[in-house]
């Protein structure tokens, strides 16, 4: 007998986007100005949808989060390990949702 799980892990990505919308964005507010909290979110969405360019395929999430970091690293970003974590999935759940907006 087969199970398909992919219900469930869509449901665990919404729920995970909730979370991280209701509590991790705020407290990174708290904790940056707005114009840093706007270049922050910017880079994170562009290191997620370059990685999405050039990691092409299925099982190649723990290449791309890699990828991520590192290039997010690269560019000065120094945000907690877990805060960080957070906005790489919210960044991913905007990406394949259609919602990434890149603004200047």
């Amino acid at each position: 007998m087969t199970f398909d799980i992919t219900p469930v892990m869509e449901a665990v990505a919404a729920l995970l986007a909730a979370v991280i919308t209701a509590v991790v964005i705020p407290y990174i507010k708290t904790k940056t100005t707005t114009d840093q909290q706007r270049q922050i979110n910017t880079w994170v969405q562009i290191a997620v949808s370059a990685a999405e360019q050039i990691y092409n395929g299925p099982g190649r999430g723990e290449d791309k989060k890699k990828y991520v970091v590192e290039w997010l690293r690269q560019h000065g970003v120094t945000v907690d390990a877990d805060k960080l974590d957070a906005m790489i999935e919210a960044a991913v759940y905007d990406l394949k949702n259609g919602a990434i907006i890149y603004a200047n």
